[in-house]
């Protein structure tokens, strides 16, 4: 399949799935209520997957409700979690015993994606996504935290890194998209474009098979739920805003930083590994063997294990 049309199959997913306009019943991601109510009865099972004790909150900010789910020692060190792309904080099932261990977890759901926050306004601009999550940190008095975050998380949390005046302490990127390079291998990435034109749960089997070395170990209520966010869930505009970040914009962020990075992942490569070395000027980088995009799931413990040394 040529770049081209790669391309265009890009842009007419990312505008044919995209609205600025407010839903009848004044939701961004779904188009109806019983969509909406089928996907959150699936996400309330999937958070399940957590094994441990969490509360969930929402917090009223100028651009909708942003759902929290907490968990972990109220003395901990605050740790904010960042999901990927239509993953939901229900992703972090695999991981989230071992970051709950010593922190307090604030796992937000991005506003513009499947999950339980609630946009009420137009698409936010990356200005405003900045703000959105700097109203969350605000209402829970979050100083020196630190943040993980996959994929399009990481992107944000970049973002948010690159901001003067922050109160981030340290990050972990998770194979960040978007953020050091574009899409490494689009040829490969390309299923997931086209489960989002035409979803089916076969094309979804296919799909976990690209990003994931070790499909197998997705469980199966999670797998329910994110299939469900592909299939309904009409959440890519904000995509063409997430161009990789400029070395100047990188050399400005001063945290220390953890890259994790799978050795099969479609959406980085070395590249992202060296420019993150060569441009972020307090960064570590880590290739994870036997791991796809997916790297949290694919390879849990060494995954957890990197994070809690890197935190601690």
């Amino acid at each position: 399949m040529t770049k081209f049309l790669l391309k265009f199959m890009l842009l007419f997913l990312l505008f044919s799935c995209s609205s600025s306009k407010k839903a009848k019943f004044d939701d961004y991601v779904f188009h109806t209520k019983k969509e909406k109510q089928s996907y959150l009865s699936s996400y309330d099972k999937a958070l399940k997957l957590w094994d441990i004790p969490y509360t969930e909150e929402n917090i009223k900010t100028s651009f909708g409700t942003a759902h929290v789910v907490l968990a972990g020692p109220k003395n901990g060190k605050d740790l904010v979690l960042l999901h990927g792309m239509d993953a939901s904080s229900t992703m972090w099932f695999p991981n989230i015993k071992s970051m709950a261990k010593n922190h307090r977890i604030y796992a937000i759901d991005f506003l513009m994606e499947p999950g339980k926050s609630t946009l009420r306004s137009k698409p936010l601009s990356k200005e405003e996504i900045v703000l959105f999550y700097n109203e969350v940190f605000n209402y829970y008095k979050l100083k020196n935290f630190d943040i993980v975050a996959a994929s399009r998380g990481g992107w944000i949390a970049t973002l948010l890194a690159a901001q003067k005046n922050n109160s981030i302490d340290k990050i972990v990127l998770l194979s960040p998209a978007q953020t050091f390079k574009f899409i490494d291998k689009m040829g490969k990435s390309s299923s997931a474009l086209m489960l989002k034109l035409f979803p089916s749960e076969k094309k979804f089997g296919k799909t976990l098979k690209t990003f994931s070395t070790h499909p197998e170990k997705i469980s199966p209520v999670y797998k329910r739920q994110f299939y469900l966010a592909n299939k309904y869930a009409k959440s890519n505009s904000s995509m063409l805003k997430m161009t990789p970040f400029s070395n100047e914009e990188l050399k400005s962020i001063k945290n220390p930083i953890l890259v994790l990075i799978g050795d099969q992942d479609v959406i980085n490569s070395d590249e992202s590994l060296v420019k993150a070395k060569e441009f972020l000027p307090n960064s570590k980088t880590k290739m994870i063997k036997d791991a796809g995009h997916f790297l949290t799931i694919d390879q849990a413990k060494i995954v957890n294990e990197a994070i809690v040394n890197f935190l601690d």
